[in-house]
Formats: C-alpha cells, sequence, structure tokens
C-alpha cells in the first residue's frame, strides 16, 4: 500500500469515527468535545511512539511468560543477560509477562544514569511495594516522598557509621565463637573421626540471626544456643520456594493483587510483622520505663537504640513509633538474609579452593582471637579480598527493576544499533517502562571484569588497578561492585554487612579446616526464592543443604 493511499485509509476511518461520535443523542457540541479529546489522547500516544526508540531484543518464546520462567533460575539468568548483550547490544529489551518487556541495562553509563536518578524517576513496582511491604505513602507526591526517604536515611546513617559499627564488632565474634564451641562439641561426640558434617547453611542461618538480633534489636534469638524460635522458622522460610506456585509469582509481576492471596509467603509476612513488630513494641516499653524511672543513660548501641534517639528527638523530622518499628524489621530481614546467604558461599567457595582457604587461614592466624574493627577493615587485606570476591561472584540480591514514573532519555557509552538499523547514543522510553540492572551479571562480566571474570578469584582485589576496564571504571558502586548498588538508595548498611561478614569468617576460617562433604566436585545449584541460596545437589536426602566436613585446625 502506498503513502498517499496510507494516509486515505487513516483518513477515511477518523471520518467514520467522527460520524460515529456525532451520531449519539448528547448534542454535537458534547460529541465534539469527546473527539476532540480522544484526538489529543491518540496525538499525544503517536508522539510518544514516535520519541521512544525502538531497541532490539530476544524473540519471546511463551506470550504469557515470556523470559520470565527461565530468568527465574539466577544462573541462567547471569548467563543469558551477558550473551544478549553482545547480540543486541548494551541496552535491549526481554519479552515478560503477557507481552509485556523489560529494557535491561548492560552499559555502564546507562546504569550510572539510572542509580543516579534512582528514587525520583524510578520507582519500585507494584508488585515490588507489596512483596516488600514498603511504608512509602502512596497518596502523597513523588516529592514528598523523596523528601521522606532522604530524612529517613539521614536520621538511620548513624546507625550505620563506623563508629556504630565500631561498637558492634565483637557481638559478631560472640556469636562465631559460639558456632565454634558447639562445632567442638559435635567433633568431640564423633569418636575415632575427629571431624563432623555440618549444614553450613544452617549454622550461617543460626549466626547471623543471632548476630544480627542483638546487633539491630539488642535481642538474642538463641538459636546457637538450640532455641528454636518462630522469628528463625519464619526468617528461613522466606528463603525457601516450597509451597509457593513459580507460576503464580511470576503472573503476580503484572497482576500484584496475588501476593494478598493467603499464599505460604504471605502468611509468613504476616507472622514475621507480628513477632517483631512485638519484640520492637517490648523494647520501646522497657527504654521507656527506664527512663521514667531514672534508669542507665549508657545508651544502646543496636540499631533499635538509634532509631530510638530518633524518636525521643523531638524532632520535626523524628520517626514514629511505628516508623521505628517498620525500620527496624526491615534492617533485620535484610541483615539476617543478604549475610546468611553471603556466608554460606565464603564457606562453599573456601572449602573448593584450599589454597585460598590455606592462605586465608595464614594470614588471619597472625592476629590475636578478637581482631578490631580496624584491623578488619585495613590491616587483613586477603580477608577483604576473599569477601569481596564472594560478594562479586555471588550477590545476594540478582537485580533490581524499578518503573519510570516519566519518559527518560538514558545516555550509552556506545552507540546500540536499534530496529530500524540506525545506530544512537541514547535511548527515549516512556513514562511506565520496567528498568532492569542485573547486578549479579554485571559483577560477573567478562566485559567489566576480564576473561576470568566467572572464576573465583581473590587475588584480583590485591592488584584492584591492574587491567582496570574502561567500563568498569564509568560504574561508581562501591569499588566498582554493583552488590550494594549505587546512587542515593545505594545501601546504607554496607559497613554493617562487611565487618559481620569478615568478623565470623575470621573466626571460623582460624579454628578449622572446610571441606565439601560430597567432594570438591559437588554441584551447587541456587533456589528460586526472592535471594537465592545455595544448595548441594542431592543434600537434601541426607537432611543437609551444604554439607560440610569440618575438622579442628591443629598447628
Amino acid at each position: 500500500m502506498g503513502l498517499s493511499q496510507s494516509r486515505h485509509c487513516s483518513k477515511d476511518r477518523w471520518l467514520s469515527l467522527a460520524n460515529f461520535f456525532l451520531s449519539w443523542p448528547l448534542g454535537s457540541t458534547t460529541c465534539a468535545s469527546v473527539l476532540m479529546l480522544a484526538s489529543l489522547y491518540v496525538l499525544k500516544e503517536y508522539r510518544q511512539m514516535l520519541r521512544t526508540t525502538r531497541i532490539r531484543g530476544p524473540k519471546s518464546p511463551s506470550w504469557v511468560f515470556g523470559f520470565a520462567k527461565i530468568l527465574v533460575d539466577s544462573t541462567a539468568a547471569t548467563e543469558l543477560y551477558e550473551c544478549w548483550s553482545k547480540e543486541y547490544g548494551s541496552v535491549y529489551k526481554v519479552p515478560y509477562v503477557m507481552g509485556e518487556s523489560r529494557v535491561i541495562l548492560w552499559d555502564p553509563k546507562a546504569v550510572s544514569h539510572f542509580f543516579a536518578k534512582d528514587t525520583w524517576s524510578y520507582h519500585k513496582t507494584p508488585f515490588q511495594k507489596i512483596a516488600l511491604r514498603t511504608t512509602e505513602e502512596e497518596c502523597c507526591g513523588r516529592m514528598a516522598k523523596v523528601t521522606k526517604g532522604r530524612w529517613q536515611r539521614k536520621i538511620l546513617n548513624p546507625a550505620f557509621s563506623a563508629a556504630a559499627i565500631r561498637s558492634l564488632t565483637y557481638i559478631f565474634q560472640d556469636a562465631a565463637y559460639k558456632a565454634v564451641t558447639a562445632w567442638d562439641a559435635e567433633i568431640g561426640s564423633n569418636q575415632g573421626t575427629r571431624c563432623a558434617v555440618i549444614d553450613a547453611k544452617q549454622w550461617m542461618n543460626h549466626v547471623s540471626l543471632d548476630g544480627v538480633g542483638i546487633a539491630v534489636l539488642s535481642h538474642d534469638f538463641g538459636a546457637l544456643d538450640g532455641k528454636d524460635s518462630d522469628v528463625a522458622q519464619v526468617l528461613n522460610a522466606f528463603g525457601s520456594s516450597t509451597g509457593v506456585s513459580h507460576n503464580l509469582v511470576i503472573l503476580a509481576q503484572n497482576f500484584p493483587s496475588i501476593l494478598k492471596l493467603p499464599i505460604p509467603r504471605t502468611q509468613f509476612s504476616q507472622k514475621f510483622n507480628l513477632i517483631i513488630g512485638k519484640i520492637c513494641q517490648d523494647m520501646l516499653s522497657r527504654t521507656r520505663k527506664e527512663k521514667e524511672t531514672g534508669g542507665t543513660e549508657q545508651g544502646d548501641k543496636s540499631c533499635l537504640g538509634f532509631l530510638l534517639k530518633a524518636e525521643e528527638s523531638g524532632d520535626s523530622a523524628g520517626l514514629t513509633s511505628q516508623e521505628v518499628v517498620d525500620e527496624a524489621k526491615v534492617i533485620l530481614l535484610a541483615g539476617f538474609e543478604t549475610t546468611s546467604v553471603s556466608m554460606t558461599w565464603a564457606l562453599i567457595e573456601i572449602a573448593r579452593n584450599p589454597d585460598v582457604q590455606t592462605e586465608l587461614r595464614d594470614e588471619c592466624l597472625k592476629f590475636g582471637p578478637s581482631p578490631s574493627y580496624d584491623d578488619l577493615t585495613n590491616k587483613l587485606p586477603y580477608l577483604d579480598a576473599v569477601v569481596h570476591e564472594v560478594l562479586r561472584l555471588h550477590a545476594p540480591v540478582k537485580e533490581i527493576p524499578r518503573m519510570a514514573m516519566e519518559e527518560d532519555v538514558i545516555p550509552l557509552s556506545e552507540p546500540v544499533r536499534t530496529t530500524s538499523g540506525n545506530y544512537t547514543d541514547s535511548i527515549c522510553i516512556p513514562k511506565g517502562t520496567v528498568i532492569v540492572v542485573p547486578l549479579a551479571a554485571l559483577n560477573c562480566s567478562v566485559s567489566m571484569w576480564g576473561p576470568d571474570a566467572k572464576a573465583f578469584q581473590p587475588s584480583r582485589w590485591l592488584m584492584e588497578d591492574a587491567g582496570m576496564h574502561k567500563s568498569r571504571e564509568i560504574l561508581h558502586g562501591y569499588r566498582h561492585l554493583m552488590t550494594f548498588g549505587d546512587g542515593a538508595r545505594m545501601c546504607l548498611g554496607r559497613l554493617f554487612a562487611l565487618t559481620e561478614f569478615k568478623a565470623v569468617l575470621f573466626v571460623l576460617v582460624r579454628n578449622f579446616v572446610f571441606e565439601m562433604a560430597d567432594g570438591p566436585g559437588a554441584k551447587i545449584v541456587e533456589s528460586m526464592g526472592p535471594l537465592p541460596r545455595p544448595s548441594v545437589v542431592g543434600s537434601a536426602e541426607a537432611g543437609c543443604s551444604v554439607p560440610l566436613r569440618v575438622r579442628r585446625f591443629e598447628v
């Protein structure tokens, strides 16, 4: 069909539509108004369509699920994201649920732009808001929410400062030494073998829960003492996909109200809110009572203690009692889950790499049994390298999806080819577009970390400036890692997480030798929960998720 013929047909369709409106028994003025509004809407959509960059991407394998069911597997997602970047360019679209698409940012300049505008131009998706139970005021304007986020972070900053974490370091060490005592007892009960098989994932859950519980809430959950608390059960359930249909969760991406149904995860969330809410309220009452009776003025060094100070400040920007409870819940959940997963991966990697384990132990043995915060931060370079390599290769949070709240033009470090065959050095996306930054895949990208990007090589951190890839330099995340995000929403608790991680690993590697119970070739898979957890294939039959053989280190 020729251009003139196409325009003629379009004109005929518009005339038919106009006659249809004018035939309504509402009066010509009303019909003309409706027609004008409809025309303006169509014109607006047409202009937006012209501005929107038509980027390329893979064809959908399914209209219902797109690639969503495939990308649930974090290992497959990491490989696919990089393969697609080579085939379609550093920014591309991936078909998702119900025919919709997501835009994947692989270009470092585009990623930096995204993080610079996160909070202002990009918000959590409706699915995330329900799943994460955020406390943002949906009825307020965008600027009100941004302002609230800013002053809340300002209030929380002291709780995660170096000075605050320095005073919490002994808590993490104490939790690790409790695990040492328990493992010693288990080894002692196995007469003749001088070793024991432990479930690393379960024990790291215990260590993380008790450490984070005291550091965040001043509450000892007693997991390392054998107490089976409701909180431990609920938090463990968050990392499990048992009893939840993956198809249901995937469809909830487009229909988030599904998450309000009484599925197991929703019930776990409700139970968690009740339990932690009660603990926080008990502490609030205890603190107020101590203040009224002239109790101790020493002050609580936990994160909740800092939140209580913010509540008591009397400042108009102070937190309310409910906000104190809400913030404490978020910190506890985030601190427990991410640290537990990371420490489990650390034990797996040193068990699979005995040379790394030996070098790490040799460095740790040069210090006393309880290094200070400053020692952990500045005087143990190989421990620092191992921790950062684990966080690079096994980022707990795999990707960040965000919805564009307004039209945006995203700059690129190198041009990409559009569907028309032209090249562009920026892309225009319309309001409502879901953008994804694949954190884990970027951390393992060959283009940013070199040909050994998929290998566990802590030594790369000891010569960080050597062979620095230009694309990685553009990323301004913590030490060029995407693990903690970047920009205004960079993880506020990164010092907390790093200190706990180092303190625990230091204690454990000084005291024990770790080996894979099923041999060095044991296959590791990740669960399909919100924060994928590692498991050894076939280990569940023996009652363990990550069975490791531990024996006392003897000089």
